[in-house]
């Protein structure tokens, strides 16, 4: 079982698809069910009828990292693996996660397409997330919030950082806001594919193109015409395919007893080669799937996903 924060993103479509790849490689079934909303009530809710189903393993992304925890430990005590990728329950309600990249990389990357495009003057810039509970995005905001007291970034202002909740219509109502606010703001710090289209598509709305640039984390596809545009000349991510893929390897292996879920194990993740669990301090058992990469009109066509 393959289950998102919700559906209907494109970024989790886009997981899906790579979850998909692998399933016919391993010649098995991955069913893909998420909620409506990126919320934790109605995911735990979701997570429990599937515990009912007996499935052989889940990959889940979490939309609350605590409150999932009982959940994935009662999966746990079922005999069901339980995977997380994108989005970790905390440690102790899941056997391992597959991180996306460096949770430092994350951040740092984020801020430096932010002072960029705000120039050598600096300026306001605002953070557009998703859920206020959203574990990966609380982490990158906190690793951006650090990177923004060193020297470098000194020219820059955080003004304030608003929710989306992963909902396009919320978000580009957030964007809106965040212009009318602050009239001198510079760029939008979007750390989700749905807010940063839905901020790119409102700067293009205002005619603030040039004015106010927008970055984060996004997906060729959706971002193509704002890289085109101008509205949002760079952004970053990883590939959500290779997460999925990733992620249904790691669960296949758990399920078979390739691996039990201790540090130092390796598992064969099919096109991505052998994989190596680490634990982390703070993350803890965990599968690396490599580093960010930054889309720009220069390579942007080289990709459609």
């Amino acid at each position: 079982m393959l289950v998102p924060k919700n559906l209907g993103n494109p970024y989790f479509d886009t997981a899906n698809n790579g979850a998909q790849e692998a399933a016919t490689e391993l010649g098995i079934t991955v069913l893909y069910q998420g909620s409506a909303t990126a919320d934790a009530t109605e995911q735990i809710t979701l997570l429990n009828s599937l515990i009912a189903q007996q499935p052989c393993g889940l990959a889940v992304s979490a939309n609350d990292a605590d409150a999932l925890v009982p959940t994935g430990q009662a999966a746990m005590e079922a005999g069901i693996p339980v995977v997380t990728w994108d989005s970790a329950i905390a440690a102790d309600g899941r056997d391992i996660h597959i991180n996306q990249a460096i949770l430092q990389d994350i951040g740092t990357i984020q801020i430096q397409m932010a002072s960029e495009l705000a120039g050598p003057d600096g300026g306001q810039i605002a953070i557009l997330s998703a859920t206020s509970t959203a574990p990966n995005q609380n982490a990158w905001i906190e690793v951006m919030e650090e990177e923004l007291t060193k020297p470098e970034y000194a020219n820059l202002e955080l003004v304030e950082t608003v929710y989306g909740d992963d909902d396009d219509t919320k978000s580009y109502s957030e964007a809106q806001s965040l212009f009318t606010k602050y009239p001198e703001l510079k760029v939008i710090i979007a750390p989700t594919t749905v807010g940063i289209a839905a901020s790119a598509r409102a700067v293009t709305d205002a005619n603030l193109i040039g004015k106010v640039f927008v970055t984060g984390l996004g997906t060729p596809n959706q971002m193509r015409e704002y890289v085109k545009n101008g509205a949002s000349p760079q952004f970053a991510l990883w590939n959500p395919a290779d997460l999925g893929y990733l992620a249904v390897y790691a669960m296949h292996a758990m399920a078979t007893g390739e691996m039990t879920g201790e540090a130092g194990q390796t598992f064969d993740a099919g096109k991505l080669g052998e994989k190596t669990i680490e634990d982390d301090p703070d993350l803890g058992l965990n599968v690396l799937l490599g580093p960010p990469f930054v889309y720009n009109e220069e390579n942007i066509d080289d990709f459609n996903w």
